[in-house]
């Protein structure tokens, strides 16, 4: 066993570059991933869900952002959703046309920039959006399963779009793909709730041979928790479904209610950090908290102190704060819905001084690492 523990706790010190799960991998994929071990030893790019296309108060204005409104630079993680794609709409769940999506991610691209989807994709069983968690959605839809041909035709959807995204060099834009994620919560038809750990291994093996099968290599495959139901190391490994499986482990956390809850945050947040950690320096893969925040940022300094703390030392490759809707009269109650900040927020003045870091990295500091070389 000591033999065993020196092993690990070696590798654990000086974590080499991987390569990604893909042997296919375009030679633009490859370079990112190994670009990206050697980039968060400099520190953590931060990541926006949304973030050319909208902001609080404004949508579609061209080289906008509310990052850059506050910084004068853009953040160096772009997120994306594909949700409706499997129904062929010209609009992803939260409005924003395909077509304009292409165009940014080929913006982000070209400048350097790390461009990462989820897929909030329908249930295929009963028809209705990816929270209706119907009882046997995933047994539903791996082969064998009545919806199985069904689900293969949405996927067949979705590769043709991701088949699109090409930068101006003509190259597949190397993607950070993260389906069926917070699958350890009871809110999405893929969560434990209603999925066996064998069961969603073999979603998750499908889903990866599928896209390969289709000519897509050029996703780089990350595996994403929520914090629901993770206390442990264990708890985070249940489902997963392999080495070869994957090429980032995540998770996603949020800050909810007033400020009392901001240790508990900060708590969660430092437990989960120190088991993705470890996890991927045992296991050779990068780790990320693929989305967090906390809705309007009341706090004047929740970036410099909350964020800041939560992450501590551990090396991850990125954070991404969820989108900029501003204000949203469908929640109940209505209110403003926001994870960044913009100018007029009260956090704003604090963020310049995280933006400021050494160790947070934007886009003019990713550009000048040429992550695709």
């Amino acid at each position: 066993m000591l033999a065993v523990s020196l092993t690990i706790s070696c590798k654990s010190v000086s974590q080499t570059a991987g390569t990604p799960i893909d042997k296919k991998a375009t030679k633009e994929t490859v370079a990112l991933y190994k670009n990206l071990f050697r980039l968060k030893e400099k520190g953590y790019m931060f990541g926006h869900q949304d973030a050319l296309a909208y902001g609080v108060e404004w949508k579609y204005e061209e080289g906008r952002s509310d990052i850059k409104d506050v910084t004068g630079d853009y953040p160096a993680v772009y997120g994306w959703d594909l949700g409706r794609i499997e129904n062929k709409s010209d609009k992803d769940l939260d409005g924003v046309p395909f077509d304009k999506m292409r165009e940014f991610i080929k913006q982000v691209y070209d400048r350097g920039g790390v461009n990462t989807f989820s897929w909030h994709v329908n249930n295929p069983l009963s028809g209705k959006d990816a929270w209706d968690n119907t009882e046997g959605t995933v047994a539903s839809v791996l082969p064998g399963g009545s919806q199985h041909e069904k689900f293969k035709g949405w996927m067949d959807n979705a590769a043709e779009f991701l088949l699109t995204l090409k930068g101006s060099d003509g190259k597949p834009v190397p993607i950070l793909f993260r389906p069926y994620h917070e699958f350890t919560g009871n809110w999405f038809w893929w969560c434990k709730n209603t999925t066996s750990a064998d069961q969603f291994k073999g979603l998750w093996k499908f889903t990866v041979q599928y896209f390969e099968s289709k000519g897509l290599h050029n996703l780089i495959y990350v595996y994403n928790t929520s914090d629901a139901n993770v206390q442990t190391e264990a708890d985070f490994m249940e489902y997963y479904p392999g080495d070869e499986w994957v090429d980032v482990v995540s998770f996603d956390i949020y800050q909810g209610g007033d400020g009392e809850k901001q240790d508990k945050f900060v708590a969660d947040t430092k437990r989960l950090v120190t088991i993705i950690d470890k996890v991927a320096k045992e296991h050779n893969k990068l780790s990320a908290i693929a989305e967090t925040g906390y809705e309007a940022i009341p706090y004047s300094k929740w970036w410099t102190e909350t964020l800041t703390n939560a992450i501590g030392d551990k090396k991850i490759s990125y954070v991404l704060l969820w989108r900029n809707h501003g204000w949203n009269e469908h929640m109940n109650p209505p209110r403003m819905h926001y994870y960044a900040p913009y100018p007029k927020n009260v956090s704003a003045d604090n963020f310049k001084l995280y933006y400021k870091k050494s160790n947070t990295l934007f886009q003019k500091d990713v550009t000048k690492f040429k992550l695709y070389k």
